[in-house]
């Protein structure tokens, strides 16, 4: 199993989720019914079961990726009718998998995308997401989830496809197998009239972040992205296009832990916003930003009205009172800092990061003494310092 290509997201909200006791029981639970499972009998009666002789290119490429996922369990492959693009690996029963692909997308991908949509499916399986037991937890009526369990539990899922993808793109072998994939998922469309431009694909991920900040700002309300099980498919390959830069994919690139606050900062998007939530931690960001926003725009000699509108557009209307105490703010920033690093989750530190970085460039340019500040927080918070030059780099209409 390529434990190695497991998004650090989904580590962290993995081993926090098998900790709670809600998701234990749910566990449990799923555990017990599983002996009641009868997936290859529904299969066997109502989908065609894809031999290697039926469909010996379908056959290379499941082998190949097994291979490449270092996987061993035996799979058998059914194709089902269907007008929508799916596919999904069942979890084994008496030690075989269960690969079904509809008719719909079996006929409209070329073998790279379907490497690719494969691949996926058996990182699902190689990296057991199958332990989350998220339905459950969702639809119980009798004994609801709470709130953020439930925020967490789809966090959780979105980071899982993250990591599937990247099972996806080392089975292709190519980035452009997996973003026509995504493309047509998206879409519904099978080629031939479009052109797939990756650029403008990722433009729909730039235009996301500013209506994501354009909300966070005019609306306090929950959305429906934060319960959204999928990552949205531009952001999927905007994070598929960083860990492109990997070893994994590139021959002398990156360390796949070189990319993961950028695919953070990503994923970050469909998290609620830390601004307006209502919550101890939310709080505790929103104080490390106030000061570290204070101290990055005094850095290089005193704070731009630019600057101070970029804080209360974030924090609001009069976050900055007129006597600002820098020295007694300085003074405390380490008890701000203990706090946030020990009452934050890790991959929600990168958005105070970013936040302030974005402060920072506010008026048109980042000196040596304003990226000295950043990389000071962002080393005391665990955030790598990629995600500044990220951010900082980032295209203005980002902002």
């Amino acid at each position: 199993m390529r434990e190695d290509l497991r998004a650090q997201g989904e580590r962290d909200l993995t081993a926090e989720l098998l900790a709670d006791p809600d998701v234990k029981a749910a566990v449990a639970q799923v555990e017990k019914d599983k002996r009641k499972a009868g997936a290859r009998h529904r299969l066997l009666a109502t989908a065609l079961r894809l031999t290697p002789d039926m469909a010996p290119d379908v056959d290379e490429i499941i082998q190949s990726c097994r291979k490449t996922l270092a996987m061993e369990t035996p799979i058998e492959t059914y194709v089902y009718p269907s007008p929508m693009f799916n596919a999904a690996a069942v979890r084994p029963e008496r030690g075989t998998l269960f690969m079904m692909l509809s008719s719909s997308l079996l006929e409209a991908f070329w073998a790279p995308e379907l490497r690719f949509v494969i691949g996926h499916e058996l990182g699902h399986h190689a990296f057991e997401h199958h332990k989350i037991p998220l339905a459950a937890l969702i639809e119980n009526e009798r004994n609801p989830a709470p709130p953020e369990l439930v925020l967490k539990a789809f966090a959780w899922q979105r980071y899982a496809e993250i990591s599937a993808d990247r099972a996806g793109l080392v089975c292709a072998g190519a980035l452009q197998a997996g973003a026509w994939a995504l493309f047509k998922l998206a879409s519904g469309l099978r080629g031939g009239r479009i052109d797939l431009r990756i650029d403008r694909f990722l433009e729909q991920a730039r235009d996301l972040v500013a209506e994501v900040e354009h909300m966070e700002l005019a609306d306090a309300r929950a959305r429906g992205d934060w319960f959204a099980s999928h990552p949205f498919s531009p952001l999927r390959l905007e994070a598929a296009l960083h860990f492109a830069r990997t070893s994994a994919m590139t021959p002398g690139g990156v360390t796949i832990a070189e990319i993961e606050p950028h695919v953070e900062a990503v994923m970050s998007l469909m998290m609620p916003g830390y601004l307006h939530e209502k919550s101890d931690a939310a709080e505790v960001m929103r104080r490390l930003l106030f000061a570290g926003a204070v101290l990055v725009a005094h850095a290089s000699g005193g704070m731009s009205d630019v600057e101070a509108e970029r804080i209360e557009a974030l924090l609001g209307d009069g976050a900055l009172p007129l006597d600002l105490d820098l020295a007694a703010i300085r003074e405390d920033l380490p008890r701000r800092i203990a706090r946030f690093v020990e009452e934050v989750p890790a991959l929600r530190r990168g958005q105070v990061i970013r936040d302030l970085t974005l402060v920072a460039r506010a008026d048109g340019v980042i000196d040596a003494a304003e990226l000295a500040v950043l990389h000071e927080l962002a080393d005391a918070v665990g955030v790598s310092r990629s995600l500044v030059a990220t951010t900082a780099s980032a295209p203005a209409e980002l902002d």
